[in-house]
This record gives structure tokens, C-alpha cells and sequence, in this order.
């Protein structure tokens, strides 16, 4: 029997215990197959499977159209709505170190920990004094349609988790809903189908979706999200979503340089506490707006063993650290970023720095993301790739926000 291990090395021991703690351990023999579909999936040890917790939040108020937003990871869609004008209510997720995240950015908001599957629509409506829902937010977990999914396949289990959202929908009767996923679900069976059918049905309106490339709205990754929309009493256009970078703008999309050049060099292990350089690039303006003083937050550098250093340093930029992981490139200061994945249970760090010889630090994921300097990823470096990797980018939930909330006034 052998522990698989973190190929990086990072924070030995911590993977060890949790890899025993899970029962992780791979049988000896030619029989055993980790990426066999009919193996279960694996789960990550920080879910919360008992009965949910809630965490009221203070009663708001507002004349802003609300949000209430389940499998809320650390809140990159409720941060774009946010972006938008609209109120948080409430934010759902199973993953312990993404609400913790989330409440420290949304400290006003309600929170709860726990499996949607076990969340009452009751527990809902009293978290946020029975308030109207304006907006009701789902980014079901993309895994099973994920093409960076090696088990990835249409009877995974997790596909089916978009029907939590529509028995809530039934039940909470917000005005508008969103949906999103990966670009997987679009060549994984009849997904798209089923489910604009299944949450038209449940809405009493037409529910659409549609391919939304997230340079298009000022991200700097190659991330490609799908999303449903649908709005009661009104036919959603999907062309109201405003681009604001690429051809049809003549604003160039933003590059890896414009978006991380001004975050201070690191070697393994080291960290900065402080911003060294002003910002060269408007991205990086925006992205450091509000920040108090010159206190910069999650820029710890991974620690890698010294194997992963020299590959990491002897890898051209813009092209790939392991011949079998196509996807893992040491990154180049003048291209997009390719999508930014979680990880699974024992997330590696996935691309290297352009100059120095190490994985990106937090900070660097939450720029890459469009995450603002002032959002703070609790959780440590392992944790922080899962809920970076899982969050959907804040500038483009902002400009579905933006076309969505004409429908609401």
C-alpha cells in the first residue's frame, strides 16, 4: 500500500494525515485504476456533511434588488453583483474555508454551512426576515461536466445537483434566477436541454443559456462559463450583457503582465506583506482600489521541493511543466491565463510564474480571477487554489449583474 502524494511536496505532512483521514491509500496492483469512472469520487475533507449551520446576518434593509446565492463557494458571483448595486442576503455552500471567505468579505450577510440537499426553504426565508428574493444564484458544482476531469462522465452524481436549485426555486419564488457551469455540461448528454427545459418549467418563463468567455468582460483567463438566465415575465437577451474588452470594444484583452506585474517578485516560501511598485496597468488601478495604506494580503509563495523549483525554472514561458498535463503551463507575462481550476482534493499550483521559479500565490489566482485586492481568501495555500479555482470571476458575474438588474426596475 502507498500514500499518493502531492507531486509538489507542499505542506507534507498536513496532505498525509488528510490523505489517512479520508482513506486515500492506493492499493497495490495492476487491478486498481484511481481514474476508473466507477470509482467514487473523491471528496474534498472540509465539506460539512452533517446537518447545516446557520449564521444570521444583520437584518438589511435595502431598496437594492436582493441576491441569495447557493453552492456560494467564496462569493465571486455575489462580489460582481455586489460590483452591480444588488444586495446580498445569503450565501450557501458546503465547503467550510469558502464560507468562512465568504463571511469575511460579507460580514452583514447570512450564512450557511451545509449540503443544499439538507437546506429547507424555511431556514432561507428566516435568515433573511422573509424578505423578497429578487435574484436566486446557483454555481453548481462543475466537476462532473468539468474537461479537465479525467473521471468526468454523465452518471457522476454531482450533475444532478441543479435540481436542489429548482426545488428552492419552487419554493422561494425569486424573481429572476442564474444558473452556471462549466463549458463541459455543453457536450456532456442532453444537460443543456434538460435543464433549460426543467428550470423553465420551474420559473414559469423561458429560461435560456449561453457561452460567455470571460476576457470578454476584463478577466485576464481563458475561462469559458456557461450560464442560464431567466427573468418572470420577461424574454432575457443574452446580447444586453455588455463586452468590455476584445475586438468588437478596441480594447486589447488584459494580459498576465497587466494583471499581476506590479505584485512584489517572491522565491519558494517567501511572502510580501507590502506593495513595492505602483500599479503599471488600469486592471491593476482597479484592482488595488480601496486598499488601505500598502497592506497587501494572500501573497505567500508555495514551498515547493527543490525538484518542482528546477522544472518550474527550466520551463519556457507559455508552455507546459509535464508532458502529461498539457494544461499546466509556466505562465507568460504577455497572454491570457488558460482557466484556473481547483484542483480537486490535493490541488497542485498548476501554473508557474512567468519570471520567478514557483507557483502563483493566492493573490495572484484572485487577480487572475478579477478578485480585488480587498478580498481576502481565508484557508491557507490549498484550500485557497480550491476556492479560487471554483469561484466565478467577479467582473463577469458583474456584467451579467448589469444586464440582469434592467429586468428588475
Amino acid at each position: 500500500m502507498k500514500i499518493i502524494e502531492n507531486e509538489d511536496n507542499e505542506t507534507l505532512s498536513m496532505v498525509e494525515e488528510h490523505q489517512f483521514k479520508l482513506g486515500f491509500i492506493e492499493p497495490e496492483g495492476e487491478d486498481f485504476n484511481i481514474w476508473d469512472k466507477a470509482v467514487k469520487v473523491e471528496e474534498n475533507m472540509y465539506y460539512h456533511k452533517n446537518e447545516p449551520i446557520p449564521q444570521k446576518g444583520k437584518i438589511i434593509k435595502t431598496d437594492k434588488p436582493t441576491v441569495v446565492e447557493l453552492f456560494c463557494g467564496c462569493g465571486g458571483t455575489s462580489m460582481g453583483f455586489e460590483m452591480a448595486g444588488f444586495e446580498i442576503l445569503l450565501g450557501c455552500d458546503i465547503h467550510q474555508p469558502s464560507i468562512q471567505t465568504f463571511k469575511l468579505n460579507h460580514p452583514k450577510v447570512a450564512t450557511i454551512l451545509g449540503d443544499v440537499r439538507k437546506v429547507e426553504a424555511h431556514l432561507v426565508s428566516e435568515l433573511t426576515n422573509d424578505q423578497a428574493i429578487d435574484v436566486l444564484i446557483a454555481g453548481v458544482p462543475c466537476q462532473g461536466f468539468s474537461l479537465n476531469n479525467r473521471k468526468r462522465h454523465e452518471e457522476d452524481e454531482r450533475n444532478l445537483l441543479y435540481k436542489e436549485f429548482i426545488r428552492l426555486i419552487k419554493a422561494l419564488k425569486p424573481k429572476a434566477i442564474v444558473l452556471e457551469n462549466v463549458s463541459g455540461m455543453k457536450s456532456t448528454g442532453d444537460f443543456v436541454k434538460t435543464i433549460e427545459d426543467d428550470l423553465s418549467e420551474a420559473t414559469g418563463t423561458v429560461v435560456k443559456s449561453k457561452m460567455l468567455f470571460a476576457p470578454d468582460y476584463g478577466v485576464p483567463q481563458k475561462r469559458q462559463r456557461l450560464v442560464f438566465v431567466g427573468v418572470v415575465g420577461h424574454d432575457f437577451n443574452f446580447d444586453e450583457i455588455q463586452k468590455t474588452h476584445g475586438e468588437t470594444t478596441g480594447i486589447p484583452y488584459v494580459t498576465v503582465k497587466e494583471a499581476i506585474g506590479d505584485l512584489p517578485s517572491l522565491q519558494p516560501n517567501d511572502s510580501s506583506e507590502k506593495y513595492l511598485f505602483p500599479p503599471i496597468s488600469d486592471y491593476q488601478r482597479l484592482m488595488r482600489k480601496n486598499i488601505k495604506g500598502d497592506v497587501l494580503t494572500n501573497h505567500k509563495a508555495p514551498n515547493h521541493p527543490q525538484e518542482t523549483i528546477d522544472k518550474i525554472r527550466n520551463t519556457e514561458p507559455g508552455k507546459p511543466m509535464y508532458p502529461k498535463f498539457k494544461q499546466r503551463i509556466r505562465l507568460a507575462w504577455n497572454i491570457q491565463s488558460p482557466t484556473q481550476v481547483s484542483g480537486g482534493i490535493r490541488p497542485q499550483f498548476q501554473f508557474g510564474h512567468p519570471d520567478d521559479p514557483r507557483g502563483l500565490t493566492i493573490r495572484e489566482r484572485c487577480r487572475l480571477q478579477s478578485f480585488p485586492d480587498t478580498f481576502v481568501v481565508t484557508g491557507g495555500i490549498v484550500q485557497g487554489r480550491v476556492q479560487t479555482g471554483n469561484a466565478v470571476p467577479p467582473l463577469l458575474a458583474k456584467a451579467i449583474a448589469l444586464a440582469l438588474k434592467k429586468y428588475l426596475q
